[in-house]
């Protein structure tokens, strides 16, 4: 009934198995892909033939993560999968990024590329077998994929390149990269590091793509076993090169013009009316204007790619590492915790930094459990950022990308929660873009961090590096404009402080690029982040030293495991009761850690000695304040540290015989008592009869 084809290998000490023909059979192709007990199953269906006027090529990749796959069941009250979670969606971009540039040119066929994790071990990571199993499921599909690809996770543990390090063993790693590719060449890096420097990261990006050779290899072997008939390659359009002459020959003086124009949106709309020109001359002459249509971009990317190449000038005039001017300021607005206004060019993001309590941090169900995280970066793009009217509505996959980026890169400068026991918020919102806003999001937020009062182990600045390359010739961009960007071969982003790398993001769209012109712009990137951090100095060099007086002050105390329950009380009640009387927000972590917050210092301290009082033992000869809780014949009952209770007798209550109790004292009132010690039932036993009421001081009976 099945026609199975298994192909297995040994990858890193754990088995890798690739199997198709058993599941999905009805799919173009799929691939059950498994790494020890990690399994991913990944389909890819396509259409025939492209929809009609479709110019771009409408691929969708879906990674899918089934809470089953680790033996759970989704949390909340939609017991259901329902939107895709951060690292679904980021799983999603992981994939498609090193996918997309190996399709035939000309391929406009919609293609699905769903990948769905079955099963988690917790040891092995499923975003690394899904990449795989994406890339066979393409390569055996019959599709145009001039693949196959290869991936793999690279870290640093104990100063040692290790591939694919298990899941456990990542807490220890000074780096978290993964890197795609093909045979020849890297097309996808995305990292998080620890100020690594520029060679070690490159040697790391080396590491990984020789170190997932062999599965390409293991794809190649199962293509060859069990591969569909491949599609014929998309055939240009008949009189394609007659209609490129054409329209080079009405508007190539109309672009380059529009190209040297500095201004971006003086420069779109340039090369907007050249491209209207072009049109109604072809429609005029009864030509395909469809077909006209699809080639301007391509001769855009002529007119730009060869003026940068032949001048090494670009758009705007400057050389190939020149960064363009920014300014810095912090402070700029009066309500919030933190805040910076970062400009360079014409990208501007305003950054906002809120502090928050332990109750802030985000709760995230994942396969491998729930989590909690202290440090959140959120990232918007509005519409008029570019000039543009939009979608407004909840944040996409780019969003969700570029914020991830900049988490990534500021992460690691991060105080530790016991230094700075804050939650933290920083909200990017792009104000204008035209080139790079996730760097100016990772300036921005340092600088915001800083104002705030977050004290950054250093500042850390980001800048992005594109590529321009035809057949052996390319230029090296620093600090990419937008057109540059859409243009290019490269996109690829550096972070990191003076010192060394935070994060590395890479998207190449020609089938590879070398490890020369890697070198090179990891170099160029150290230089214009060194000059980057040396404008945001001139904004603020360091965090400052107090947080905002709009800020909570968070005030960290310990206490005895055995006295939580104490200080939380019957059904909460003791904990409710301290937060409403003191203002005060209260968090306890079930270590004995609690953390006393409030704007202000005077409820916090309340709370502190509140809490203070009631996990503190009495002491024999200590003096205490306490409250007249209940009166007897014999005595009063005192209430002190918090719900404890001490009995003054009445013989205890003047050093003369007292004849009734409520001569001295009645319920309610305020007194000072002495701890005498404790009765055989472990009672306290409490004097108020050489205690000064007013003073709270001993007085010590005169000497016959």
């Amino acid at each position: 009934m099945f026609n199975t084809v298994r192909k297995e290998m040994d990858w890193g000490g754990r088995k890798l198995v690739l199997e198709t023909g058993r599941m999905a059979r009805q799919a173009d192709g799929a691939v059950l892909a498994t790494l020890g007990e990690t399994v991913v199953l990944c389909a890819v269906t396509a259409e025939r033939s492209p929809r009609p006027g479709l110019d771009f090529f409408p691929l969708t990749v879906h990674y899918q993560e089934k809470t089953y796959a680790a033996g759970r069941i989704p949390g909340g009250f939609f017991k259901r999968e329902a939107r895709p979670s951060e690292k679904e969606t980021l799983t999603s971009r992981l994939i498609d990024r090193p996918i997309r540039p190996l399709f035939a040119p000309g391929f406009k066929c919609e293609t699905q590329v769903l990948a769905t994790v079955l099963s988690h071990d917790m040891e092995n990571d499923p975003d690394i077998v899904a990449m795989i199993a994406a890339s066979a499921a393409l390569t055996i599909s019959g599709v145009p994929f001039m693949g196959p690809i290869g991936g793999a996770r690279v870290g640093e543990i104990d100063g040692e390149l290790v591939l694919n390090p298990p899941v456990d063993q990542m807490e220890n790693s000074t780096l978290d990269l993964i890197v795609a590719g093909t045979q020849e060449g890297v097309l996808m890096v995305e990292s998080e590091a620890q100020e690594l420097s520029e060679d070690r990261m490159l040697d790391a990006v080396m590491f990984g793509h020789a170190g997932f050779q062999p599965v390409i290899d293991l794809i190649i072997d199962l293509a060859e076993a069990a591969a569909k008939e491949p599609w014929p390659a998309p055939e240009p359009p008949a009189g394609e090169a007659e209609m490129r002459d054409k329209l080079s020959g009405i508007i190539a003086e109309d672009m380059k013009a529009a190209y040297a124009i500095v201004a971006k949106q003086d420069r779109q709309n340039a090369v907007a009316a050249a491209k209207t020109k072009a049109l109604e001359t072809i429609e005029a002459e009864e030509g395909d204007v469809g077909l006209a249509k699809g080639l301007l971009k391509d001769l855009e990317k002529d007119v730009v790619r060869g003026a940068i190449l032949d001048t090494k000038l670009r758009i705007d005039g400057r050389d190939t590492a020149t960064v363009r001017p920014i300014v810095a300021e912090v402070g700029v607005l009066p309500r919030s915790h933190g805040s910076a206004l970062f400009t360079r060019g014409e990208t501007q993001g305003l950054i906002v930094c809120t502090l928050g309590t332990g109750s802030d941090e985000q709760i995230m169900d994942r396969l491998e459990g729930e989590i909690r995280e202290r440090f959140l970066l959120h990232y918007n793009f509005p519409p008029f950022s570019v000039g543009e009217t939009g979608r407004i509505g909840p944040p996409g996959r780019r969003e969700i990308g570029h914020g991830k980026l900049a988490w990534r890169a500021l992460r690691p400068m991060l105080p530790s929660h016991e230094d700075f026991p804050y939650t933290i918020r920083c909200v990017s919102e792009i104000l204008e873009s035209n080139g790079s806003s996730s760097m100016a999001t990772v300036c921005g937020g340092s600088l915001a961090m800083m104002d705030a009062g977050v004290p950054l182990k250093k500042p850390v600045a980001g800048i992005a590096m594109g590529l321009i390359k035809e057949g052996d010739r390319y230029a090296v961009l620093s600090d990419i404009l937008g057109d540059e960007d859409h243009l290019g071969d490269m996109d690829f982003k550096v972070a990191g402080t003076a010192d060394g790398i935070t994060s590395l993001q890479m998207d190449i769209k020609i089938t590879s690029i070398t490890e020369e012109i890697m070198k090179i712009a990891l170099g160029q990137a150290r230089d214009g982040r060194t000059h980057i951090l040396g404008e945001m100095e001139k904004g603020l060099g360091q965090a400052r030293t107090e947080v905002s007086d709009r800020a909570p002050r968070i005030t960290t105390m310990s206490v005895p495991r055995d006295k939580i329950r104490d200080v939380i009380g019957s059904g909460g009640k003791v904990i409710r009761e301290i937060v409403e009387t003191t203002g005060a927000k209260v968090d306890i972590e079930d270590d004995g850690t609690i953390k006393i917050a409030s704007v202000d210092p005077a409820a916090a301290d309340a709370a502190r000695k509140r809490i203070e009082a009631i996990v503190a033992e009495p002491e024999a000869g200590k003096i205490y304040e306490g409250k007249v809780v209940k009166v007897l014949d014999f005595g009063a009952f005192v209430n002190f540290l918090g719900p404890r209770d001490g009995l003054v007798h009445i013989s205890e209550l003047r050093p003369e015989r007292v004849r009734a109790v409520t001569d001295i004292v009645n319920e309610g009132d305020t007194v000072m008592v002495k701890c005498l010690g404790f009765d055989d039932r472990g009672k306290v036993r409490l004097s108020m009869k050489h205690i000064d009421q007013e003073t709270g001081e001993e007085v010590v009976p005169a000497e016959d």
